[in-house]
């Protein structure tokens, strides 16, 4: 297994087991479509992007805060566009 199938396979976990249903919906859907399109720099986008808590994506994702703690990026946008 390739350094770049076990960082997938990490994201795919991180993304679908996060606490809270939302996020994992959100997040496991988002991660599950796009997971095998992304180039080395965009999973380490989305790496980072994981490692934030929930309730920071949740009110960038719904714009309920102003506040821009999400880093814009190709991963951050494509997440912002992303519908269920």
């Amino acid at each position: 297994m390739t350094n770049k199938e076990i960082i997938k396979k990490q994201i795919i976990f991180r993304s679908t087991h996060r606490g809270t249903k939302e996020m994992d919906l959100l997040l496991g859907s988002f991660v599950k479509k796009y997971i095998n399109e992304l180039n080395d720099e965009e999973l380490k986008y989305l790496e980072d992007l994981l490692f934030t808590e929930d309730e920071v994506i949740y009110k960038w994702y719904f714009e309920k805060n102003s506040e821009n703690l999400i880093p814009k990026n190709k991963i951050s946008l494509m997440l912002k566009n992303f519908k269920l």
